[in-house]
């Protein structure tokens, strides 16, 4: 017969409590360690990054622009204006073709100029008859009183010779003095009016001298107006002045058309004489400074100049900088050609510098990841920077010279302090 033992039940009871308790002391305590824990840094392809190591020495601070084009200089263009209201009636050469003083590019028709021409010549023909009329009549009268003069001048020469021939009679008394007076007086009557008739004939000459300026006046106004109608005739037929390359127009003219007076129909831009209009973001155009070296590439050579203009306004966040090319051009150098350009800002020496990362402004702080030296990982370090270049960045603080960081745009590892490498 068994005998109940309630004690034995009692301390099987305990024990199961007790390795219980201990089980859930051994669950927590595990589970507090596990959260103690710091999640294991993510690993980074090394293929993926680009790392650059920070060095010391010379920086030259640069801005470059992709979207720059070569533009004709201001004193290369030549727009070819309508001198009158006319009609374009034929169009000989197309944008892109060669020029030069001689080349019609145009031509245009105006039906009222050629009447204004042939009115003119009629004029400048009536002009100049009247001038001849006139001079023919003005040397008429003149010779009238010249015969006039000549006759009182003989007159006066004959008295003159009687009155001294008297005088030497009288001397002699052989005549009286009377008829030596007479002689006498007669001599100076007609010295008298041989001197007044030679006045009239200077006074005659200075009159037709007038009037004849007063009518070739009129001939050089005529000439004026003829020369006039016919320049503007011949740039009826539209040549330039320069020789290059004919550019298109903003709005082309067409067979047909009628023009006013000082449209332009025709642009030539001299070959050779080209420029570089770079687009510069206008956080980066604030440094540059009139006369600043700059390099141009074509992608077909390599030219160097200087800034010669700064545009004062800002277009969709970029200011135009124009630069002067130094030197001949090379092959395929024309108008709208795709340029890149770098302008150099200053020369910055011994500083210590690294290069420029993906999302890093000059003079701030950033958040870079600096290589181990067993090159296994890598750390988040706070940068220090200053002053920036298109590729390099001045190192201020966080970083010594022989440090190698991660330049890659990073910002998916934000949440991690470290990260291993492979």
């Amino acid at each position: 017969m068994d005998i109940a033992r309630p004690e034995f039940r009692q301390k099987k009871r305990r024990r199961m409590l007790l390795w219980a308790g201990a089980g859930f002391v051994v669950v927590s305590a595990l589970a507090w360690g596990v959260s103690r824990l710091k999640p294991a840094a993510p690993t980074v392809d090394r293929s993926t990054i680009w790392t650059d190591t920070v060095k010391r020495g010379p920086l030259v601070r640069q801005v470059r622009s992709s979207t720059g084009m070569l533009v004709p200089r201001e004193d290369s263009i030549e727009l070819i204006p309508a001198e009158t209201d006319a009609t374009v009636v034929r169009i000989r050469v197309l944008p892109g073709a060669q020029v030069t003083p001689d080349t019609v590019i145009m031509d245009l028709s105006d039906p009222q100029l050629d009447q204004e021409l042939l009115n003119a010549r009629l004029a400048l023909k009536a002009a100049q008859a009247d001038y001849k009329s006139l001079q023919a009549q003005l040397q008429s009268t003149l010779m009238d009183k010249k015969t006039a003069a000549a006759a009182v001048s003989a007159n006066y020469t004959q008295d003159q010779l009687q009155a001294q021939t008297d005088k030497a009679l009288f001397d002699l008394g052989v005549i009286s003095g009377l008829t030596y007076e007479k002689s006498k007086s007669t001599a100076e009557q007609l010295s008298a009016q041989h001197k007044l008739s030679q006045e009239q004939i200077a006074v005659n000459e200075k009159a037709i001298e007038v009037q004849l300026a007063s009518s070739q006046t009129k001939i050089d106004q005529a000439q004026a107006l003829l020369a006039l109608y016919e320049k503007q005739t011949q740039a009826l037929h539209v040549r330039p002045s320069i020789t290059g390359t004919l550019a298109p127009l903003a709005t082309p003219v067409q067979v047909g058309q009628h023009v006013t007076a000082g449209t332009s129909v025709a642009q030539v831009v001299q070959s050779g004489k080209l420029k570089a209009a770079l687009q510069i973001a206008e956080t980066q155009a604030r440094d540059i400074q009139i006369g600043q070296p700059a390099t141009i590439d074509t992608h077909n050579g390599v030219m160097t100049g200087h800034v010669v203009r700064i545009d004062p306004a800002v277009v969709n966040g970029t200011r135009t900088v124009d630069v002067s090319l130094d030197g001949p051009l090379p092959p395929g150098a024309v108008p709208q050609l795709s340029v890149d350009g770098t302008i150099d800002l200053e020369r910055m020496k011994d500083v210590l510098y690294v290069g420029r990362p993906s999302l890093g402004n000059e003079n701030s702080t950033l958040s870079l990841f600096r290589v181990d030296p067993d090159g296994k990982g890598a750390t988040r370090v706070a940068v220090k920077v200053g002053r920036a270049s298109v590729e390099d960045i001045q190192v201020l603080e966080g970083l010594k010279e022989g440090d190698t960081v991660i330049l890659s745009d990073m910002s998916r590892y934000d949440n991690v302090d470290r990260i291993r490498l492979k």
